[in-house]
């Protein structure tokens, strides 16, 4: 029972720290047709390749602090510790964000011939926006992340995607401004939000005279986790930088990216996951109660996420045709396997939160690098021949590789009895069907389509009567529909 709850207490923060993605996602989605025709296959690229440039190193530049931050939380005795924790935490970031995008601003021509190969300093500017805005607004939301403020946090989040589509929109189709507009759109709406809630949270953050620093704790814990951190998501800008500087050029990066854009419904999940999994990870006290929890929680993400993949096989197609102009239809073939890719980003963190409960964080890194060397391999030997395909099995090859380090050096920290039979079972029965299903039925026409929905839809019938669920879940899973029932009736009633 008490890891039922546990699982409730999951859904319910990882569904707020997913709002955003659920907002924005689908309005990026339903855009991507207006987008695509605004912009040109290399205007997407580049403004992908910077995006996630900027992503990488805000990772670099937040100095795990937010980690630290998150960890050390919980061990406060009372309002007045956490309060002094947040405060470090936020002004040691902000003094080191502030200072790194000086200095990039100072050197936009150069580092934009050393990214772009070209002279584009202004995107370069803007890009420092970004980075800024970026590494900050991660640590200002853990602030309400830690308290379980969803409600908060969601007002946040979805203020930041109205802002962003409203301005990116009048920047792109109305301006031209291009990939200028595209980033500038998303950065300056973030900014926004972050100044919001330093406003919220002034009170708090207020610094205090005399006042211990307490960095070198902070650092002790999250300056490990950079290098970590830093190679998991190393994985999402090398692929677009091997195809950007490769034989397909900007172009072959726009249609990576475009990719990338349709897995939105993986990356909402495996973000929300992220967010959401450590704060409660950390916060069980029982060893035996959080072993079962990893177990079982692997197990049904792996569900989740393993049907949303399948569905991607055998459907990319259709979903590519739909929401993109016609330049940009052979992104389909990359479609499967970044998505793939990000739902094992999100088992990456699961099994990070192994070694943190241990609080060693050190043994992240060889993984990471382990990870980060094969993606490079699998890049070398498969995109020349598969394009942008070969660059998403890289991406999922790395994640495995990097799962199976990080199971191998942190598996005598923590013992997880993984349920691997399951595990196996649900691979071969959703890999299995849909890949059957994609290589046998047609391509195109909506007859094609409804039978490639009909195979989908073996895929749980053959789990359930196989035996997959087992008798626990079933009344787990009763119960919580009669949960849901019983709230849904008096509304009906009304």
């Amino acid at each position: 029972m008490a890891a039922q709850g546990y699982l409730r207490r999951l859904l319910r923060t990882g569904f707020a720290y997913q709002v955003s993605d659920l907002v924005s996602k689908p309005l990026a989605i339903l855009l991507l047709p207006v987008y695509t025709r605004h912009l040109t296959r290399s205007d997407y690229g580049t403004a992908e390749l910077i995006g996630a440039g900027v992503v990488f190193m805000s990772i670099v530049v937040r100095l795990g602090i937010g980690e630290a931050f998150v960890r050390y939380h919980y061990e406060q005795r009372d309002t007045a510790g956490r309060d002094a924790l947040a405060r470090r935490s936020v002004l040691t970031l902000f003094a080191v964000s502030t200072g790194v995008c000086l200095a990039v601003l100072s050197c936009a021509e150069p580092i934009s011939r050393l990214v772009l190969g070209s002279s584009d300093p202004t995107i370069i500017r803007i890009a420092a926006l970004g980075l800024w805005s970026f590494s900050n607004l991660e640590l200002a939301q853990a602030l309400l992340r830690v308290e379980e403020r969803s409600v908060q946090y969601a007002i946040c989040s979805i203020a930041n995607v109205l802002m962003t589509v409203s301005l990116t929109v009048w920047l792109v189709v109305v301006q031209g401004k291009g990939a200028n507009g595209l980033l500038f759109g998303n950065y300056a709406a973030s900014t926004v939000v972050l100044l919001a809630l330093w406003f919220w949270e002034r009170e708090r953050l207020r610094a205090q005279p005399g006042e211990a620093s307490g960095l070198r704790t902070l650092l002790r814990f999250g300056l490990p986790t950079v290098p970590a951190d830093a190679s998991v998501f190393a994985l999402n800008l090398i692929d677009r930088a091997w195809l950007f500087h490769g034989r397909g050029g900007a172009a072959s990066a726009g249609l990576y990216s475009l990719a990338v854009k349709l897995s939105a419904g993986m990356i909402a999940l495996a973000r929300g996951f992220q967010y959401a999994w450590p704060p409660l990870a950390y916060s069980i006290k029982d060893d035996r109660v959080a072993a079962r929890l990893y177990a079982s929680v692997t197990t049904w993400y792996a569900v989740v996420t393993g049907m949303a993949v399948a569905s991607l096989v055998l459907g990319g197609r259709w979903i590519v045709r739909l929401l993109a102009a016609p330049a940009f239809y052979p992104a389909y073939k990359a479609l499967p396997w970044v998505a793939l890719g990000w739902a094992l980003y999100g088992l990456v963190h699961l099994m990070i939160t192994v070694g943190g409960r241990a609080k060693v964080t050190t043994r992240n890194f060889p993984a990471a690098i382990a990870g980060l060397v094969a993606n490079v391999a699998l890049l070398a030997i498969l995109v020349p021949s598969m394009g942008i395909a070969g660059a998403g099995i890289a991406l999922a090859g790395a994640y495995v590789v990097m799962l199976a380090s990080l199971r191998l050096m942190t598996r005598k920290l923590f013992e997880v009895g993984f349920q691997w039979t399951r595990l196996v079972w649900l691979t071969a029965v959703a890999g299995g069907i849909s890949v059957a299903g994609n290589i046998l039925l047609p391509t195109a026409g909506l007859v094609a389509l409804l039978e490639r929905a009909a195979v989908f839809a073996l895929i749980p019938c053959v789990l359930v009567l196989s035996g997959f669920v087992t008798s626990e879940e079933r009344e787990a899973f009763s119960r919580g529909f009669a949960a849901v029932r019983l709230r849904l009736l008096p509304t009906r009633a009304g």
